[in-house]
């Protein structure tokens, strides 16, 4: 028995679609000259598909090879799409590779659970094109075949030569996501793996402090709570003017304090994720360059005990800050910022540290989950009471062209800051009501960053693309010295947060800059360089 030989056929079609289809995918992830630069290194092995080959067993071999190579290109473009749509961040950006570095396997399915919308849509896309790609990757070339027409003998050696010339070039070379992804994830190792040894450099800022020699202006037992928060967007709270009444009890505490209490109307962070954004509130704002000291560091050499307590089971933050305490309180030790662990264990932890005997002079850094997505484990079960009634909020979504999704997400989060006005609340409480009633107390509360929850445009999560993202609550209280009524209305930066805390703290030491300091009557704004247009900080 003998095998019919295969018919001859023209692959110029195959080369054409498989190709085509790469470039279209190419063309999500990149622009300008880089959709050149992929294409040429793309090109070696779709040309392949030009090549008459008469085993059977190598054109099958060839099909697996091509659609891989392809599939390879093609997922390294859906990749840097959703990137750029959702975050303009490319792959290797600071905030990508620290967010890559600091999650785990069980972080990136909760992420997808929250997302998988998107990853749906662009699972979808890429099992069109692998299955197209892989229909016409089948039609390759076939010995004997078609002789092709010169002017194609000519593309095809061109083109083949500008591959050999790409590869040639380092620059070319390392965008192949082969080399690139490869260099990534070592990147991120890298990055991990300085976090998770970082006592040198914890010994380096306690020494920078030392040799600082802060000092405490005011004698007498002196307690100060720092309460940062995640994801929290000031205009879901009531206490700002939102439409729900998301802050009730925020409210009757700003009512019993009067002029103890500023809201800092006109907040802001400079940063859209968590980790720049700490290590700017406690680095005092100031590039590395300048090499700054820590806030809690100096507090440590000024004579105050230092407590951290966190409802985040987070690598880079408890290496990069909180063990700079004295006390570390990590209350939620299961991995995974989607974790069901409400904010409300830490206060009883918080109690304890008011309590403690072994000082007179506390600062407590109390780290929240906030509003971190997923919304819906951010309040106890069964307590959404935004989630039957159609009030204006809904109906200014519906006319804004909100989806019913992001409709949803934006009655969750709203319930998670009802939680967290309870929370936030109860340690304000707790600090008003510690010590003799004599004592120096002070508390400040503040988010590491906003949230866009069908603000300004229908999606909900971080958000470095538009104002949400940065616009966060900022409130400070103490019991001695009315704060100063102008503070509520000057814009302030989180990145200025440690000028502020020295303030509370009572710690002074040449170097200070009180033209950063909110409550200084020296106090002088100065806009930041953000990564979206902000048309004003004053609102």
């Amino acid at each position: 028995m003998t095998t019919r030989p295969s018919p001859p056929r023209n692959a110029l079609p195959a080369c054409g679609v498989v190709g085509a289809t790469l470039l279209a995918l190419i063309a999500l992830g990149h622009d300008g000259r880089r959709i050149a630069q992929l294409a040429v290194l793309a090109a070696p092995m779709v040309l392949w598909l030009a090549w008459p080959l008469r085993s059977t067993q190598m054109r099958r071999l060839r099909t697996l090879l091509v659609w891989l190579w392809a599939i390879g290109f093609a997922l390294d473009g859906a990749v840097r799409a959703y990137l750029l749509d959702t975050y303009q961040a490319a792959p290797d950006s600071a905030m990508v590779l620290g967010a890559a570095a600091n999650t785990n396997a069980r972080e990136g399915t909760e992420y997808l659970w929250m997302h998988w919308r998107s990853a749906a849509v662009w699972c979808a896309v890429l099992a069109v094109a692998g299955v197209l790609m892989g229909m016409f990757a089948r039609r390759g070339a076939v010995a004997p075949s078609v002789r092709p027409a010169r002017w194609a003998v000519a593309l095809i050696a061109l083109l083949l030569l500008v591959a050999c010339a790409a590869y040639a070039s380092k620059p070319w070379r390392r965008l192949h996501p082969a080399i690139f992804w490869t260099q990534w994830a070592n990147s991120v190792h890298t990055l991990r793996s300085a976090w998770a040894d970082q006592q040198k450099q914890r010994d380096r800022l306690m020494a920078q402090a030392r040799s600082i020699a802060p000092a405490i202006s005011q004698a007498g037992p002196s307690t100060v709570v720092l309460v940062i928060t995640d994801s929290i967007n000031r205009d879901n709270m009531a206490l700002y003017g939102y439409g729900r009444p998301t802050t009730p009890r925020l409210l009757a505490h700003r009512a019993q304090a009067g002029g103890q209490m500023a809201v800092l109307k006109n907040a802001w962070s400079v940063d859209a994720s968590t980790l720049p954004a700490l290590r700017n509130m406690f680095r005092f704002g100031l590039p590395d360059s300048d090499n700054p000291p820590h806030v809690l560091a100096l507090a440590r050499a000024a004579g105050y005990k230092v407590w951290w307590i966190s409802n985040h089971d987070d690598l880079a933050i408890e290496q990069q800050h909180a063990r700079l305490a004295d006390v570390v309180d990590m209350v939620n030790r299961t991995p995974g910022r989607a974790s069901a662990s409400l904010d409300g264990e830490i206060l009883d932890c918080v109690q304890e540290a008011l309590q403690d005997a072994s000082t007179d002079r506390k600062l407590i850094v109390v780290h929240l989950m906030g509003a971190h997505p997923h919304y819906s484990l951010r309040f106890p079960e069964n307590a959404n009471p935004f989630d039957d009634d159609v009030d204006a909020v809904e109906n200014g979504l519906v006319k804004d062209g909100r989806s019913a999704w992001v409709r949803r997400f934006r009655q969750e989060y709203d319930a998670a800051l009802l939680y967290h006005d309870f929370v936030v609340s109860e340690l304000l409480q707790q600090t008003r009501t510690a010590g003799k009633p004599g004592d120096y107390r002070a508390w400040m509360y503040l988010s590491d960053h906003g949230q866009e929850v069908g603000h300004v445009s229908d999606r909900a999560g971080h958000s470095p693309s538009t104002a949400s993202g940065y616009r966060i609550p900022a409130l400070i209280w103490r019991n001695r010295d009315a704060l100063p009524v102008e503070a509520e209305q000057r814009p302030f930066r989180a990145d200025w947060t440690a000028w502020v805390l020295a303030d509370l703290l009572r710690i002074r030491w040449n170097g200070q800059i009180p033209t950063r300091n909110v409550l200084s009557d020296a106090y002088r704004w100065q806009a930041p360089e953000m990564p979206v247009a902000i048309e004003s900080f004053s609102r």
